[in-house]
């Protein structure tokens, strides 16, 4: 049995226990489908992309209020037509209104909180949940803290859904129908794009990804699965005040992803059902204990979430999932980031080379300077088609610095930085990637728990067009094929085909080093920027890597690499620009670069250290 079957059998069982089950049970089980359909927003957006937010009750209230405000405000009767008063459209009316309003106000939250990192953007996010919390209560007009009452039941074909023995089926089944669009959406070239906001901007930028577009994106999808949910819960209770959309429930829903497993959708279900049903039990259980004169269920319930964190510090759900794979093997398809056999793999459209010799990178009297300090001064250099060049200097001279401003990491305070012939100053590092810059990392910066594969397309990403909707219903599914086709061609090409369904942090730094390369070329770049590839890697992986460098070479790739390793680049590189103290002190061939005085005795400290390396 593999999980896909489990589950078809799971939700067969409910639904076929549905109606022998009693009505508190059913009303239940509908809380919980409510309470995890924001816990799985939750999921994207904190688990998969790395932000956390404690408001999205407030988000679940704009749902809700929205639907109570079209179905009892006689304001709202005066801008509806005629025709829809007192019909039971009116709940339908009041879900557009819902997620419209919702998609603006996450829009413009986003735009603001978004732009803060670290404890900042949970803090920002509790900030405007009291905000919007305190504005619902404060409303005359949405009946204050008093609520809004007598809210229609929903009618589906004729039939009314009044109870939840009938309402309870389609929040099943809006829960289930959202797990597997999100389901599709990360088993995507655009859930690639959303797993690599988590590992931070830098890497994500230079694979071509708008990070800052993207990060909203996914706010704005989270906050509309809570008003789904808050439209659905006002007509399940058919009443609706602000208590339910305080901050503390807010910070319930977090605990429901992150308990469960804030990397697995399924984790949000697991996190409602679980958090749901102690609440309750600890309600009934505690006062008979202790008595009811105060809150203990508040108390005993924060120090079991204690230790479960503790405990299982990624959830639950990846523990279950351990126990559980002996009996129950993953899916294949999906699972394994691979698109399904039947779908045919079309190759991407390719673009061609430069021609040899050409200049692809330019830098002219670049300079950056901090303050009063000065990395890099007046520094000149270019890649051309067809040729290595190495970029070399002593701990302290300025290489990382001059490589983050001929990536756009960052601005050049002084001169200008030319790709493909075009001024880069103040364009982002996914410009740069658009016009055919790929790159690798001196610190490598994978998606450690993803495989080698997904790891490789992601580098592919700006290859593909599918949009988020496409993806989520699979429309996306030939693009993929192409996409994944490309990255085992660069893994074959790179010699770690064999290892393309590992996950990326199984393999030695070394093997890590060569799959960002492959990433690197499965964006078709014309010019190809290495920092440190040699780093970590074994006397035959440095052969193995000088061969593939040198077979990129004569294709008419450009590639600049800096490096520490002399052996290496000496036997390599065609040109090398020699950097102390942020200034270019030589550059000229291997040949020329070794017997420079200024080289050998400031930068090597003597002729001895080049021993055997022209050879």
């Amino acid at each position: 049995m593999n999980t896909r079957h489990l589950t078809l059998a799971a939700v067969a069982a409910l639904a076929l226990s549905w109606g022998l089950l009693p009505d508190f049970t059913l009303t239940l089980l509908s809380y919980i489908a409510l309470y995890a359909l924001v816990a799985a927003g939750l999921v994207m957006l904190t688990g998969v992309g790395g932000m956390t937010s404690f408001g999205q009750a407030a988000f679940v209230g704009m749902g809700a209020y929205a639907t109570a405000w079209v179905c009892t405000s006689p304001l709202a009767a005066q801008y509806l037509p005629a025709a829809l008063a007192g019909s039971a459209w009116l709940p339908w009316v009041g879900l557009a209104l819902g997620l419209a309003t919702t998609f603006a106000l996450a829009w413009m939250l986003g735009a603001i909180t978004l732009r803060l990192s670290g404890h900042y953007l949970p803090l920002g996010t509790l900030a405007w949940g009291l905000s919007l919390y305190y504005l619902f209560g404060n409303i005359e007009g949405l009946g204050g803290f008093t609520g809004l009452s007598g809210l229609p039941p929903l009618v589906l074909g004729g039939f009314s859904l009044a109870t939840p023995m009938r309402l309870g089926p389609l929040i099943w089944g809006v829960l289930l129908l959202a797990l597997w669009a999100l389901h599709n959406l990360l088993d995507s070239r655009e859930g690639r794009a959303i797993r690599a906001l988590k590992g931070g901007r830098v890497m994500a930028e230079s694979m071509g990804i708008d990070t800052a577009h993207y990060r909203i994106k996914l706010f704005v999808l989270a906050a509309l699965l809570a008003a789904i949910s808050g439209w659905l819960y006002a007509h399940l209770q058919r009443f609706v005040n602000p208590t339910p959309f305080n901050i503390n429930i807010g910070i319930e829903y977090l605990f429901m992803a992150v308990v469960g497993g804030a990397g697995h959708l399924w984790g949000a279900v697991l996190g409602a059902a679980l958090i749901t049903l102690l609440k309750e039990q600890l309600q009934d259980i505690l006062p008979r204990l202790l008595g009811t004169s105060g809150n203990f269920e508040i108390v005993v319930f924060g120090l079991l979430m204690l230790l479960v964190l503790q405990r299982f510090a990624d959830g639950l759900w990846p523990r279950l999932a351990g126990w559980t794979q002996r009996w129950v093997r993953p899916a294949n398809a999906a699972s394994a980031g691979t698109p399904s056999a039947r779908t045919p793999a079309v190759p991407l459209a390719t673009r061609a080379l430069p021609p040899a010799g050409q200049v692809v990178l330019q830098a002219s009297h670049v300079s950056k300077r901090f303050g009063g300090l000065v990395a890099n001064n007046d520094i000149h250099m270019n890649v051309k088609a067809g040729e290595v060049h190495a970029l070399i200097g002593p701990n302290g001279a300025g290489k990382s610095t001059f490589f983050n401003m001929i990536s756009g990491v960052d601005d050049p305070s002084s001169g200008e930085v030319l790709l493909a012939g075009k001024p880069m100053q103040g364009q982002p590092s996914r410009h740069f990637a658009a016009l055919g810059m790929g790159r690798t990392f001196q610190h490598v910066r994978l998606l450690g728990q993803r495989s080698v594969l997904e790891n490789v397309a992601l580098g592919a990403h700006r290859r593909g067009r599918s949009g988020w909707l496409a993806c989520m219903l699979r429309l996306d599914r030939a693009e993929e094929a192409a996409l994944m086709l490309e990255a085992r061609r660069q893994l074959e090409r790179c010699g770690l085909a064999a290892l393309a369904d590992q996950p990326a942090a199984s393999l030695a730094l070394g093997q890590q080093r060569i799959i960002e390369i492959a990433r690197a070329l499965a964006g078709q770049p014309s010019v190809l920027l290495l920092d440190e590839p040699a780093a970590g890697l074994r006397h035959l992986e440095k052969q193995a890597l000088a061969t593939l460098l040198g077979q990129l070479r004569a294709e008419g790739l450009g590639i600049l690499v800096v490096e520490h390793d002399m052996e290496f680049v000496m036997k390599l590189a065609d040109r090398i620009t020699v950097l102390e103290f942020g200034a270019v002190i030589a550059e000229g061939t291997p040949a020329q670069v070794q017997a420079n005085p200024r080289v050998l005795e400031a930068y090597l400290g003597g002729a001895d250290d080049f021993g055997g390396m022209a050879a």
